[in-house]
């Protein structure tokens, strides 16, 4: 039994709507899952809509710009953080290819989505309000699912499949630039897929100089006055995928092989001096006449090096600070949708996820000193493994009510070894015995470091459909998600400098963990409304309001509510731990479209906008919480005429003024950028040009965090947003 092709068309703002098709396996092309439920009111991205986006980033997590309700943390060129109505990071459930992917880095330079190069993403799938069981546990927001390409296979007497794709790219702020190829031989049972590309930037440039008060020491390289100093990268990514498949069966393998030479990062005090990851995954898919079945086991493999590039190392004579981490995760999935009646469908499964991470950093002598003779173990032996199962139900009552209801249960196990300072002298230069249980090192080995979480989540959706003009689902979610390994088990006080290596918030603060971290649970309502002509053609307004009550939030404190003694600073930096308190997450998101003129001599022209606001709450200390966007609005007009298509975007961001104080969270004014964008698309050819803050506006973002691109790192100075940037991109398909 074949069914046509699936494919996704974007446009800045798309909801999900309408009932959800089974999905068989296609002669032509292979769709993994079927098209996000309805019921989750779920955002997708694909098609042309990511091509216009892939020519103005080499992020991938910069492809989910237009998508209500996120926004990005600021960090290296090919690795920013989404968060999702104020959560983000290892808060969200993020799967690229199926892999749930972990950062190994104390400073999680090397996120999910650094993984997979946008030339090489075939669709997004963004869980922005409930998001089901099945989507992944594990966490306490949203969930973004990355697809890459679907392996083709040639129809029936077509013999040989030859096809590829090949482009490049320039942008004038930065000097960045990069190539992409990707080939496909395939017969009618047999594809053989390869993607490579290639993308660097060097520092970018603000609007305008910002470092005023800076008073740099004798480097090796001082940016210039508007350079945004560590802000340079360069990433390489290889792909393979062989894919077998028979009437309704697909067995598909898929090779990885990432090599990141350097990264800057301007709000961390290190930066990425090598990150090399191999990933292998493997997955089956089967259409029977009772439903569908997947499984799918992956390996990866990652090796990450950090130092001071050159924006930061100091004096000419630095010896620097080296840094290791390898990261090993492997997991296995099993998951079957059964169709048990036209109105009943069941999805169950079952997860595993074995983790395995180790942070040293190696010695900078053989002479005894703060950073010597010996290894220094921040993680040793870490472990993290996850077991899963889950059960979704989802009944459609009639044409206009439709349910979903969820169950996950996971348990979450981790562990570490014992761990070592530089040497094991007493005094300041001192780390202290780590057979002693009255040091530092000792005392953290001398602790039982095995916990054991047991968790459960909870999705309920119901969906009302009045007519073909309107929509209304609203829903309730538990979910929960156990401490990171740097959270619990990053263990070192015995000065500034370690303590400041443990960030992954991008606040350049000094950060210890705490073994006694319970698991989060985050409790949210949400409630969409969605009207739209009954074409979806010609106007569109959907709007969504969410709370979130997260108990047990993990959010920093002073290590003395927790029995840590941290030392002293003056440099208006603090030293913090983890602590569980409360948090509230209240706000509403508004999005549409209006088609302002249909085709004529002048084309088609369609306004769209989309409109976020966010509260979030400390609920112990009722501070704001770290990191949280303020109100912000997008507005576009697109015209369409021809092979053309053009865009004039205008952003607007509100000033932030709730910020973290415990964190000395600095406040950003409010800015509006103007970008413009055009492309055009002629047989197999396909154009990109655009000019982003096409007027040159200084600004700061938000969630840039505190600048310390270069040395010497001064308190007080937001990261500021790139100037203009004129860029440009070409491909074509062969």
């Amino acid at each position: 039994m074949a069914f046509p092709a699936l494919s996704f068309v974007a446009s800045p703002v798309m909801a999900v709507d309408g009932p959800s098709p089974s999905i068989t396996l296609s002669p032509v092309v292979v769709v993994e899952t079927k098209p996000v439920d309805p019921l989750a009111g779920t955002t997708l991205l694909g098609g042309s809509g990511l091509a216009r986006k892939r020519a103005a980033t080499s992020d991938t997590a910069g492809l989910l710009g237009d998508v209500p309700g996120l926004s990005l943390f600021g960090a290296g060129g090919v690795s920013s953080l989404p968060t999702l109505h104020g959560l983000a990071d290892d808060r969200l459930r993020i799967k690229v290819d199926g892999m749930d992917l972990i950062s190994a880095c104390a400073n999680h330079m090397n996120p999910p989505l650094s993984y997979i190069d946008p030339s090489n993403v075939g669709s997004i799938e963004v869980f922005g309000g409930i998001t089901p069981v099945s989507a992944g546990g594990d966490s306490i927001g949203g969930a973004i699912v990355v697809h890459s390409a679907s392996p083709e296979f040639a129809q029936a007497g077509q013999g040989t499949l030859v096809k590829g794709q090949a482009g490049t790219f320039y942008r004038s702020n930065g000097n960045g630039r990069g190539t992409n190829l990707s080939l496909l031989v395939a017969g009618e049972n047999v594809s053989l897929n390869f993607a490579a590309s290639t993308a660097q930037s060097g520092n970018y440039e603000a609007a305008q100089a910002f470092k005023t008060g800076l008073v740099p020491t004798t480097t090796v390289s001082t940016p210039g006055p508007k350079e945004v100093g560590s802000s340079l990268f360069k990433s390489n990514n290889q792909s393979l995928g062989l894919a077998w498949h028979n009437e309704n069966h697909l067995l598909e393998l898929k090779l990885g092989s990432q090599d990141i030479p350097y990264q800057g990062f301007p709000n961390q005090r290190m930066d990425m001096t090598r990150n090399t990851s191999d990933q292998a995954n493997l997955r089956y898919t089967g259409q029977y006449d009772w439903g569908q079945l997947q499984a799918r086991v992956y390996n990866e493999n990652t090796r990450h090096t950090m130092n001071f590039l050159e924006n930061k190392l100091g004096s000419v004579t630095s010896l620097g600070m080296p840094m290791d981490t390898e990261g090993k995760n492997t997991g296995a999935l099993v998951k079957a949708d059964v169709n048990l009646s036209t109105r009943d469908a069941l999805a169950v499964g079952a997860e595993y996820q074995r983790y395995r991470m180790s942070d040293w950093w190696d010695p900078v002598s053989a002479t005894p000193g703060m950073m010597a003779p010996n290894k220094f173990w921040n993680i040793r032996d870490g472990q993290r493994d996850r077991a899963d199962v889950f059960a979704e139900w989802d009944a459609k009552w009639s044409t206009q009510w439709q349910s979903q209801v969820g169950v996950r249960s996971a348990s979450v196990t981790m562990d570490a070894g014992k761990v070592q300072g530089y040497n094991a002298m007493a005094g300041m230069m001192g780390y202290g015995d780590p057979a002693n249980p009255t040091s530092v090192p000792g005392a953290f080995n001398a602790l039982d470091h095995k916990k054991t979480d047991n968790n459960l989540d909870l999705s309920a959706l119901l969906r009302y459909t009045p007519d073909t003009q309107s929509s209304f689902v609203g829903g309730f979610s538990r979910k929960s998600r156990s401490p990171n390994l740097y959270e619990r088990f990053a263990w070192s006080t015995n000065n500034n400098m370690v303590m400041n290596m443990i960030n992954w918030m991008g606040d350049a603060n000094g950060y210890v963990g705490n073994l006694n971290l319970k698991p989060e649970t985050a409790n949210t309502l949400s409630a969409t409304a969605d009207w739209h002509d009954a074409a979806r053609a010609q106007w569109g307004l959907q709007v969504t309001a969410y709370t979130t009550y997260v108990q047990d939030y993990i959010d920093a404190v002073a290590c003395a509510a927790v029995g840590k003694v941290c030392p002293a600073r003056t440099d208006n930096f603090v030293n913090l731990s983890f602590s569980n308190q409360s948090a509230r997450l209240s706000g509403v998101d508004i999005s549409g479209y209006r088609t302002l003129s249909d085709a004529d001599a002048a084309g088609s022209y369609k306004l769209t906008g989309q409109i976020s606001y966010l509260k979030g709450k400390n609920g112990d200390t009722d501070a704001g919480l770290y990191n949280t966007m303020p109100l912000n609005a997008k507005l576009a007009l697109v015209q369409t005429t021809g092979r053309w298509t053009n865009t004039v975007e205008a952003q607007f961001v509100d000033a932030k003024t709730e910020v973290s104080k415990i964190r000395n969270e600095q406040q950003t004014a409010g800015y509006g950028l103007l970008n413009l964008r055009s492309s055009f698309e002629w047989k197999v050819v396909r154009l990109d040009l655009g000019v982003d803050n096409v007027l040159d506006r200084f600004y700061t973002s938000p969630l840039g965090g505190a600048y310390v691109g270069q040395s010497p790192k001064t308190w007080g100075i937001p990261v500021p947003g790139p100037g203009r940037s004129i860029y440009a991109a070409i491909s074509a398909r062969f």
